[in-house]
Formats: C-alpha cells, sequence, structure tokens
C-alpha cells in the first residue's frame, strides 16, 4: 500500500493540531497550518524539497507575523484605567486648606480628603491641583 506524499501531510496537519488542542499553544497551530500547505504542494506534484521548503516558509511567516498580534490582543494593549487608577493625575478644586497635615478636595465630583506631596507646600480654596496619587482614602496632590 503506497500513500501519497500529501497524505502524509495531512497526518501530520492532525499531529499537530492534537497539541493544539491540548496545550492551547497557538504555534502548534500554525505548524499545522504549515504542513496543509506542504500537502497542497505534494498534492500539485512538488518534490520533497520544496514541501518542506513551504512547509518552513509557511510556519516561520505565520509565526512571525500572526504571533506578535496575536500576544499583542493578549495582552490587551493600553488597557482602561478604572478605579483609583483613573483619578490619578486629574485635577481638583480645593475646598478647604490643603496642606501636609490633610485638607479637603472636589476631585470627580466627590469630596476627598486630601494632603500635598511636598509637607512645607500648601493650596488655598478655589486652587487648582493635580493629584499625584491615591493613598488609601486620601488624595495625594500637587
Amino acid at each position: 500500500m503506497d500513500i501519497d506524499a500529501w497524505v502524509w501531510w495531512l497526518i501530520g496537519a492532525v499531529g499537530l493540531g492534537i497539541p493544539l488542542v491540548l496545550t492551547a499553544m497557538p504555534e502548534f497551530g500554525m505548524f499545522s497550518v504549515g504542513a496543509v500547505a506542504g500537502a497542497v504542494t505534494a498534492a500539485l506534484g512538488f518534490g520533497i524539497v520544496t514541501q518542506v521548503l513551504v512547509f518552513v516558509v509557511v510556519s516561520v511567516a505565520l509565526i512571525a507575523v500572526v504571533r506578535p498580534i496575536a500576544v499583542r490582543h493578549r495582552d490587551g494593549g493600553p488597557g482602561i484605567r478604572t478605579g483609583v487608577d483613573a483619578l490619578k493625575g486629574r485635577q481638583a478644586v480645593v475646598l478647604e486648606r490643603v496642606d501636609g497635615n490633610g485638607g479637603r478636595i472636589k476631585l470627580a465630583g466627590e469630596v476627598w480628603s486630601a494632603r500635598t506631596l511636598d509637607t512645607g507646600q500648601s493650596f488655598e480654596p478655589g486652587e487648582q491641583v493635580d493629584v499625584v496619587e491615591i493613598d488609601g482614602a486620601t488624595a495625594v496632590v500637587m
């Protein structure tokens, strides 16, 4: 029984697809697509050297192009800041004098306790301040 080369390539593609499903490693899927490309090359009558070259070129091209895109999507890109992280860098209005010991500001429509980043600095009511960080329930401003 003589099996054509394209059948072996398809068997290899399925063999590479199994670890893809079991391990969730997309690289196996890219190698599997390369094996399908090798099967198509074999079905068109090209020699084994051409088949292997097509397999390698397609697999490497997919890894070089698709993998970085997939990694960027997996990592989520710039992301959306929420919670206290969304308050950092915003401006607030001083309601009660703010110094190194404390004070009150209006930040994002809410009244917050605040203190200055530099203990020697102070801000009077009505002034605009920048929120540097949130320390517990206290905004640190400058």
